[in-house]
């Protein structure tokens, strides 16, 4: 069957529009490309651990042997539970702690010791300053530090966008994008924004996901209150400016060129 020649060209240009956007290589959609190079490159991770910063709310166990000698180095929530007069509060059978703001000079105020620098340290290398220091008063101490405020904030095109807690004391773009269900289809791989606030200003860093170099990247290892932002591509941004009506338009186009394929026959 032959159709007029008015609807071959149209037909010919829509079949030439579907080849070239069907097309994607390999570049634009596969992450990490060029690992062992980049691998070659990377610094020692225990350098990229989550740092103290000023403002962060840290929480500080300490425990011995001798437990009684520990007590005073562990301050718990005070309050008055519902129904009684007892101080202390708990959760699931655990006495919640409070918390110690960093202040801007980077400094806590903690028992027995006073004023002390917490602002730089991991958290693993600020408990060890802290067990020499309760060495003084408790023999062999347990000293554990968590910081309790890590967030980041995941926008964009990923499948599930949100502001997420964080457990980890190394936390990298990866696994961000992994708690956001990862990009989707229509995100910019090669374009990815990821903000923070540094020293009361804000830096940023646009990141190719598709170049694995990105793991040397002080922008890749995440710290506290980091927002990731994932572009739509192009094809994703123009359908943001297609009229709503669309999809009627080119459903009674399609009738009309059905009606006017049957007249010719």
């Amino acid at each position: 069957m032959k159709y007029p020649h008015f609807l071959r060209l149209p037909a010919l240009g829509l079949f030439c529009i579907f080849l070239a956007t069907s097309c994607v290589s390999r570049q634009e959609i596969v992450y990490f490309q060029g690992l062992e190079e980049a691998e070659a490159k990377m610094e020692e991770q225990s350098n990229k651990s989550l740092k103290i910063k000023p403002n962060d709310l840290l929480t500080i166990s300490v425990a011995a042997a001798q437990q009684d000698a520990a007590l005073p180095f562990n301050l718990p929530v005070i309050g008055v539970p519902m129904g009684g007069d007892q101080i202390g509060l708990s959760v699931n059978g655990r006495q919640q702690l409070q918390t110690y703001l960093v202040g801007k000079d980077g400094n806590i105020d903690f028992p027995f010791l006073g004023k002390t620098k917490a602002e730089g340290f991991s958290q693993e290398e600020f408990a060890q300053n802290l067990k020499s220091q309760i060495k003084r008063y408790v023999q062999d101490p347990i000293v554990n530090v968590r910081v309790v405020n890590f967030q980041v904030s995941v926008l964009g095109e990923v499948t599930r966008p949100g502001t997420f807690n964080v457990q980890d004391d190394y936390f990298t773009l990866p696994q961000a994008l992994g708690m956001a269900g990862d990009m989707t289809i229509y995100g910019k791989r090669d374009n990815v924004l990821v903000m923070r606030e540094e020293n009361g200003r804000t830096t940023h860093a646009y990141l190719d996901l598709g170049d694995a170099d990105i793991i040397n990247s002080p922008y890749y290892h995440l710290q506290q209150n980091d927002v990731i932002y994932v572009e739509p591509n192009g094809p994703q941004r123009q359908s943001a400016n297609y009229n709503r009506n669309a999809g009627v338009y080119i459903s009674i186009a399609s009738v009309l060129v059905s009606v006017a394929v049957l007249l010719t026959r």
